[in-house]
């Protein structure tokens, strides 16, 4: 598939390189040429600085010839409005938004944008743990589960960042940690240093 991916952050990169590193044609746009040293020294796609909501940029990136697009910025308005160029202007088959507020995921969703709301999926693995005794949650997306796992940091990890301690759990990733005063930080957003009482959300690709 050609496929191109807005915003170069921890989840764009990631995602990108994963994306490439299958096969996919893929291209990247950012407004900050610097993050593209996150992407794999491996990724073989096209990487292309400007502001992703110019016409000329997304067309410099490819997305005239593009089977999907993935808007996953940090800014939910971005991810919005390159969303609606894909889909309305440049016609693309599959369109997917990451959109951190949960009203305007609901409400774009309703509006039949396909999105990801990081907020609601943290919310919704914890609220399973705490209220319905469950450890672990499924989520299906698309053609794949995600399985979502609440643990307690290992002993350790304690004062590791946490982008390091996801090496050291098996086969799965962390996705959020929450604070002893039951604060919630995304990884996705803030690369934390966990502490004695923090808890972990991870999350792994079940298939």
């Amino acid at each position: 598939m050609n496929i191109l991916v807005i915003g170069c952050g921890k989840v764009g990169s990631q995602l990108a390189s994963m994306l490439s590193e299958e096969g996919h044609d893929v291209s990247v746009v950012d407004r900050d040429a610097k993050n593209f040293e996150m992407l794999d020294d491996s990724f073989s796609g096209m990487t292309t600085v400007g502001v992703p909501i110019d016409q000329d940029v997304l067309k410099q990136a490819g997305i005239e010839s593009c089977d999907a697009v993935a808007a996953v910025s940090q800014d939910d308005n971005i991810n919005i409005m390159c969303s609606q160029l894909a889909r309305e202007i440049f016609k693309v088959p599959s369109v997917l938004a990451r959109i951190y507020d949960p009203a305007r995921e609901d409400v774009f969703s309703h509006f039949g944008l396909h999105t990801v709301c990081p907020t609601n999926l943290t919310v919704s693995a914890v609220k399973s743990a705490l209220t319905e005794n469950q450890s672990i949650r499924t989520i299906n997306f698309g053609a794949h589960t995600l399985a979502f796992n609440l643990i307690q940091v290992p002993d350790e990890l304690v004062g590791k960042k946490a982008s390091k301690a996801s090496d050291k759990i098996a086969d799965k990733d962390i996705f959020a940690v929450i604070h002893d005063n039951f604060d919630i930080s995304l990884t996705i957003k803030e690369d934390v240093v966990l502490q004695e009482n923090d808890m972990l959300i991870t999350v792994a690709v079940m298939d």
